[in-house]
């Protein structure tokens, strides 16, 4: 029994050990700290983009949520429901990319790329009064693409990190915020099967 007793208060020796040194070696105090200012939310946002990251083992596919659209769903009138529920919400269309012709230039047949962009620019300028950086992730976009199957998805930037992934936003920045998002995966939930 003493055996046991020795060997066990070994492990638990090495493992006080351990974390002191990891704790001086990598500022974990200092880290711990910073941390506790993160918004509550910030830790769930972080892991579920970490899952995906090592689900798909791809950075970019961590950070997109991804609707397909109904196979009985024109994309014109994907389109158009998107421009409904945005006019709705105060949100502007303020750009539209196509990124590929229909047809390349032999006259094969090119997948649908193309690229919406919306803004409501009041809540724009508040985000970049709030911090510049936000001006680099405007405006919103959701890409219509067709993948290798013939399957069209709609894509846009997930945006719980911005949102949450670090202090937590002033109450009014954070209601418009919960706006833009909501109203964006609105317009893909609703126009990928063709509601208005």
């Amino acid at each position: 029994m003493n055996i046991i007793k020795n060997i066990l208060s070994i492990i638990g020796a090495v493992i006080i050990i351990g974390m002191l040194v990891a704790f001086v070696k990598f500022d974990l105090g200092d880290k711990i700290s910073k941390a506790s200012k993160l918004d509550p939310k910030a830790m769930g946002a972080y892991m579920t983009m970490f899952d995906a990251v090592l689900t798909t083992g791809k950075s970019a596919d961590a950070m997109v949520r991804r609707v397909k659209i109904n196979p009985d769903v024109s994309t014109e009138d994907v389109i158009e429901s998107m421009k409904s529920i945005a006019g709705d919400a105060n949100m502007l269309q303020v750009g539209d990319s196509r990124m590929a012709d229909e047809y390349d230039h032999a006259g094969k047949r090119q997948r649908y790329i193309r690229i919406l962009h919306y803004c409501a620019p009041n809540i724009a300028k508040t985000f970049i009064d709030y911090s510049v950086a936000y001006g680099a992730f405007m405006p919103c976009r959701i890409l219509i693409v067709e993948d290798d199957k013939g399957d069209r998805w709609l894509v846009t930037m997930a945006m719980e990190l911005m949102l949450f992934g670090g202090h937590t936003l002033p109450p009014e920045m954070m209601k418009k915020a919960e706006h833009v998002r909501d109203t964006m995966y609105k317009m893909m939930d609703l126009a990928a099967k063709g509601d208005f």
